[in-house]
């Protein structure tokens, strides 16, 4: 049995198994890949210590500093379910034996809401982005389409458009869906466009976006535009389910977590975008996992 099985290899995972690492915790990492959500996004500005840095080239630092240390790793091998048995935790790896742990530190992230069209996942990354907050910065000379007329959606138009985009298209599939003063704060904006009860079909591009094709739910009728990027903000689902019925998840799926990374049940931790810890962000969570690692070892101690 192991002390700690570190579950997830995003900024929170793996700032987590560093810490714990330095802490002579006998553990292992287990996840479906490295880097999490940052895969999903172009380049950070935000991450201190670098002005800009494109997100495979931060994972790869991320990654190193955690090769630094003898950390068992079956990177390939996501989690399944997890159960309390005597003594800590056993836990389903799909594509690997299962493992036995005394205590668990969850750091799985969450998944974007994806359209399903064709262009979105060859250009994801290149155009196609699942964080307009993240992006935004990086697309603030190009015409950008938001899709989502939800309060995520609203938010993503309120940045852009802050960040000086020469225009913005905000496309729902239904009528607006956000809090009012959320659609106070942009409707009147004359660089936005808002195409309600409009479809995506397709996002075109070569090497990047480059337009987008939509259709109309009312008539059928189509329309193609030239955009720079296209910001896909319909929700993001926390990956809960392997604990679901184990921990206290809140009403969006989120795992309830207090100051120290704690949940409800002992030497269960969890940190980054899977809790319930407001701003999802890379620093964000990369912070939360040196807690919950540090909060891990202490409970260890505690066993003796």
């Amino acid at each position: 049995m192991k002390d700690l099985a570190i579950l997830g290899a995003g900024p929170a995972g793996m700032t987590a198994a560093v810490y714990a690492a330095r802490k002579k915790v006998e553990m292992v990492l287990v996840s479906k890949d490295v880097g999490g959500q940052m895969l999903w996004t172009l380049g950070i500005e935000n991450y201190m210590g670098y002005q800009y840095i494109e997100a495979p080239d931060l994972i790869s630092k991320f990654e190193a500093q955690v090769k630094q240390f003898p950390i068992e790793q079956r990177i390939g091998n996501k989690a399944g379910s997890v159960k309390q048995v005597n003594g800590g935790f056993h836990i389903e790896v799909d594509g690997g034996g299962p493992l036995e742990a005394k205590a668990v530190l969850i750091a799985t992230g969450k998944r974007p809401r994806q359209l399903g069209v064709p262009g979105e996942g060859r250009l994801r990354g290149r155009g196609v982005s699942y964080c307009a907050i993240c992006d935004g910065p990086l697309f603030s000379m190009d015409k950008v389409v938001v899709v989502g007329g939800g309060n995520s959606g609203l938010e993503a138009v309120y940045d852009l458009l802050k960040l000086g985009a020469p225009r913005v298209t905000l496309i729902s599939n239904t009528s607006l869906a956000a809090d009012e003063v959320l659609i106070e704060q942009v409707k009147d904006n004359p660089n936005l466009d808002i195409f309600t009860e409009h479809e995506v079909v397709e996002i075109t591009g070569d090497k990047r976006v480059e337009g987008i094709h939509i259709r109309s739910l009312k008539d059928g009728s189509e329309h193609d535009m030239e955009v720079g990027a296209a910001f896909v903000e319909i929700g993001l689902q926390p990956n809960s389910e392997l604990v679901k019925g184990l921990v206290d998840l809140n009403s969006w799926g989120e795992i309830k977590v207090n100051l120290s990374c704690e949940t409800n049940v002992p030497g269960f931790y969890a940190a980054g975008d899977v809790t319930d810890v407001p701003e999802k962000q890379i620093v964000v969570a990369a912070g939360e996992g040196a807690k919950a690692a540090i909060q891990a070892q202490k409970y260890l101690q505690r066993l003796g």
